[in-house]
């Protein structure tokens, strides 16, 4: 290969499928418009946002040469790679070769002229300690000064070249010999070796910022005698921590010490399988949970799910779906997930009810709904079945929550670990999975922690849709894999049988279907019957209650009877004719009419006359007895209505007695003080409408007018008195968001935010629990905040409206991170 050292000369001697296979694996980097040159290609791999997407589809010896590599610098070459990973064997040679093969199909790694191994910065600077260790000596020294180095060189015995690039280069050969600094630290003090060694096998620190003015640490014990030989280093002005160059960590830890590298995937305990067996379980799964889908989606249509005032699908209502569809709650979570995900369901309000979409979607048979469901799963950017966080606090479906990008990157990483199985086995124990799905997909998120076994929840999951089954990749779960999503239709059609249009309705008053029924059926069973059981077998049971049901509707027993001979796939039984019939003879027998008043008399002629009263018609009078008459009007209106008529009624009490009308004088309890006026408002002058401007008769006719009329009023300034309505554009970011939070307390949010400040917030989590929690390190992503919680010892996602307090971070000096 020619010497180019740049990305853009790299692809430049790419042949066209090769850089078509980069563009393929880097397409988020080279989206629309296409690049117009390899050059603008170039920069656009190198972006850190490109990068960062990049990432998480690596693999676990993907990641860990790269993390290799950002740990030997910017001059690394393959033979030190391969040295520091221990790949000396030929077979480990071989998976090396592989492994950068990869890494250069995303162009995050490609060779340069003279041999060494260049990676994109935002790649090296995605590790800021790689494998616990610091920048190599020569980063370190940049701001050294050739005195200084001068005097490091005379400490360890070596004559001290003229410039300072040299006294530089002969440092850096001194330390670069493993055997030579290892030798030199043998001889050292006690208390420097043992500082030298500790150092050498723990993650450096460096600080987040300087205190400019204020001196570092104190040193530790032995140091000053690794410091004057350059094995330990210190900024000049003796800021912050004392560092230990890369060559010298190496050295002291020993050659036998390795990275880590597992270039093979682990071997679970695999067990022989025919594809007719697989295809059996996965046809039953996938059977069961398209018709317990239907189902769930049914009830929703009928009762659409009410959401908690925190957001999201509770329990309660969760518990509700599951009872009316026969279902577990796993797979209502799944099922209103995908759902949504898929547009069958939105948020109207504080309901969750199901769109047009869903109408054209229950018409389908049960293969297209269940392929519908599954892309939208292997989509999901979320764990649905997941019932608990952190602090085993119930967590609602449907809660709205920020994209979690590692619980994508899991179900895609099972999805190709299962593909990658030898064809006629499976895993014994389907959670031998998960150790597969971490090495194929490291960066994934095992979103439940309380699973006992690495990523046993989205196993779980998969059997459950038949993407699984009997621990290996199902054809549904392969064309998952694959991303065919036309086939996978086909697929799901030849696993899945049709819909079915009838019912078997026997003598026990019992209607049987087997499969999944069709939306005609399935309506009429559940306006008639009472869903007992869903799944490849689903039952309902005729009851006096389910046909009165029907009846309320509006159905008449004729109807019914028919529409259920219609749907049976034989004659109704005489137990089910028999009760419907006679719940129809006594459906009605006693009604029930809506009153707002009850006008009665001893005079039928009387209440006959008020009944045909034109003057009386708005009331619209019902004579139920010669002697009663209702309204569905209000009693003070009807009242009012028949003294205008000319009549003389009287109202009368919930006792039946006569209400005594007397109005008492009406009396002010005390004098209203006048409002105080704020001189400092703007807007508060002769020009505002003011109640003491108005006369002491005014009404509210007056009163409103003078309102329209009046000029509006400028906004108030804000309580530091910059006459803006904010001070920065962070203020009004976290203001429209944050809508519990006073002005002041929206300020302490912003500063912290753009100084870096620590602050103590009070936060409702998602299942509604009150907690307060020291947040720093706070970047904002309206609606979110991410930060380091204290309480968790880890990076999370904060919802700006869930945030109702805010308070200073008690004891803000001790909540410094070091990374």
């Amino acid at each position: 290969m020619k010497s180019r050292s740049t990305l853009a000369a790299w692809l430049s001697e790419l042949d066209g499928p090769r850089l078509a296979r980069v563009l393929a694996l880097r397409k988020d980097a080279a989206s629309s418009p296409e690049p117009r040159s390899v050059g603008e290609l170039a920069d656009r791999l190198q972006r850190p946002g490109s990068v960062a997407l990049v990432l998480p589809h690596l693999t676990l010896p993907c990641l860990q040469t790269a993390e290799a590599l950002a740990a030997l610098g910017p001059r690394a070459s393959r033979d030190s790679l391969a040295e520091l990973l221990g790949s000396t064997s030929p077979a480990a040679v071989h998976a090396l070769d592989a492994t950068l093969e990869a890494l250069s199909d995303r162009a995050l790694v490609w060779h340069d002229g003279d041999e060494a191994l260049r990676m994109p910065a935002p790649l090296r600077q995605a590790w800021s300690t790689p494998l616990g260790l610091d920048a190599p000596l020569e980063e370190l020294l940049a701001g050294t000064t050739s005195e200084e180095l001068r005097g490091m060189l005379a400490a360890l015995g070596v004559k001290p070249p003229g410039t300072k690039q040299q006294r530089l280069a002969a440092l850096v050969e001194h330390h670069s010999d493993a055997e030579r600094v290892a030798a030199l630290v043998a001889g050292a003090p006690v208390a420097t070796r043992k500082l030298l060694e500790q150092s050498a096998r723990s993650t450096p620190r460096q600080s987040l910022f300087v205190a400019f003015g204020a001196p570092g640490p104190d040193l530790q014990p032995g140091a000053r005698w690794a410091l004057d030989r350059g094995l330990l280093l210190q900024d000049r002005h003796r800021y912050g921590p004392t560092r230990m160059p890369l060559e010298v960590a190496l050295a002291l830890r020993g050659p036998d010490w390795h990275a880590p590298f597992e270039p093979l995937p682990p071997v679970p305990q695999m067990v022989p399988l025919t594809s007719s067996e697989v295809e059996r379980e996965a046809a039953v799964a996938a059977t069961a949970f398209a018709a317990h889908a239907a189902a769930v989606l049914s009830a929703c249509a009928t009762t659409p799910p009410t959401r908690l005032k925190s957001g999201g699908i509770g329990a309660r209502e969760l518990a509700r779906l599951g009872k009316a569809a026969q279902a577990d709650e796993a797979v209502v979570r799944i099922t209103l997930e995908t759902a949504y995900a898929a547009g069958l369901l939105a948020r109207d309000g504080d309901r969750v009810p199901p769109t047009e979409a869903y109408d054209a979607w229950a018409e389908q048979e049960p293969a297209e709904q269940l392929a519908v469901l599954l892309r939208a799963w292997r989509d999901l950017p979320l764990t649905p079945t997941r019932a608990r966080d952190e602090d085993d606090k119930a967590l609602p479906a449907l809660a709205g929550a920020p994209d979690c990008g590692g619980c994508l990157q899991a179900r895609h990483g099972l999805l190709t670990a299962a593909a990658g199985l030898p064809a006629g086995q499976g895993v014994k124990v389907a959670a031998e999975l998960g150790p597969l799905v971490a090495w194929h997909r490291p960066l994934a998120d095992d979103a439940s922690p309380l699973d006992t076994a690495p990523f046993s929840t989205v196993i779980r999951e998969a059997e459950l849709l038949g993407v699984l089954a009997r621990g290996a990749l199902s054809p549904l779960g392969a064309q998952l894999a694959s991303h065919t999503d036309e086939e996978l239709g086909s697929t799901a059609r030849r696993l899945l049988p049709p819909a079915t249009t009838t019912a078997r309705i026997g003598a026990d008053l019992t209607a049987v279907v087997t499969g999944t029924p069709s939306a005609r059926l399935a309506a009429l069973l559940d306006s008639t019957a009472d869903r007992e059981t869903s799944g490849t077998a689903s039952v309902w049971r005729f009851s006096a209650r389910s046909i009165r049901r029907a009846l309320d509707a509006g159905r008449t027993a004729d109807d019914i009877t028919a529409d259920l001979a219609a749907g049976s796939a034989t004659a109704l039984p005489q137990p089910l004719t028999y009760l419907i019939a006679d719940t129809a003879r006594g459906h009605g027998r006693v009604r029930i009419a809506p009153a707002a008043c009850v006008i009665h008399g001893d005079e039928p002629a009387l209440l006959a006359e008020l009944a045909a009263h034109r003057a009386l018609s708005k009331l619209a009078l019902r004579q139920l007895a010669p002697t009663v008459l209702v309204s569905g009007s209000p009693p003070a209106t009807a009242l009012a209505a028949l003294r205008a008529a000319g009549y003389a009624p009287v109202a009368e009490t919930a006792g039946g007695t006569v209400r005594i009308e007397k109005r008492l004088p009406q009396r002010a309890a005390a004098a209203v003080p006048p409002p105080r006026r704020n001189a400092g408002r703007r807007g508060a002058g002769t020009t505002a409408t003011r109640a003491s401007d108005l006369p002491t008769d005014a009404g509210m006719d007056v009163l409103a007018d003078r309102l329209l009329k009046a000029p509006p009023t400028a906004p108030e300034p804000d309580p530091f008195g910059s006459g803006v309505p904010f001070a920065t554009d962070t203020e009004e970011i976290v203001a429209g968001y944050a809508k519990h939070l006073s002005y002041s307390d929206v300020r302490q949010v912003a500063h912290a935010i753009d100084t870096g400040a620590a602050i103590t917030v009070e936060y409702i989590a998602a299942s509604g629990s009150r907690t307060v929690r020291t947040l720093s390190d706070l970047e904002l992503d309206p609606p979110y905040l991410d930060a380091w919680c204290h309480l968790r010892e880890a990076e999370r996602v904060f919802t700006l409206s869930r945030i109702h307090g805010v308070m200073p971070a008690e004891d803000s000096g001790h909540l410094a991170r070091y990374t």
